[in-house]
């Protein structure tokens, strides 16, 4: 299939980053994207998580559901693991189970849904 035929079906190449918590790994993607803006983040519904309206105690939690966009390279969705901690059997489960959830996405009009790198 031709790159260009694939682009045309998936749209967006989608990356989930996995590391430690507090690890750095939205600095990470801000330097790969070529910006030191902060991503836009959309939930799962596709509509628009104001940051500011997070309560303090939720800053620094992130959804593995919701889509990271960066204005300077729009072709791309990055979904944050949130980070493993020692011990942390939950967020280890959680993704698990989204990479299962995003690999049953096989359906042609799906194909925009599956993970395409694990980072």
């Amino acid at each position: 299939m031709d790159p260009s035929e694939i682009r045309e079906k998936i749209g967006h190449f989608r990356i989930l980053v996995v590391g430690r918590a507090n690890a750095g790994k939205t600095t990470i993607l801000q330097r790969v994207c070529n910006t030191r803006a902060n991503p836009e983040i959309y939930n799962s519904a596709g509509e628009k998580v104001r940051l500011m309206m997070l309560t303090f105690s939720q800053r620094g939690l992130h959804d593995i559901k919701n889509e990271m966009v960066f204005e300077s390279n729009p072709g791309f969705i990055f979904h944050d693991s949130r980070g493993f901690e020692a011990g942390g059997e939950s967020e280890f489960n959680q993704v698990k189970a989204f990479i299962a959830d995003r690999s049953k996405e096989t359906h042609k009009t799906q194909m925009k849904n599956q993970l395409h790198a694990i980072w």
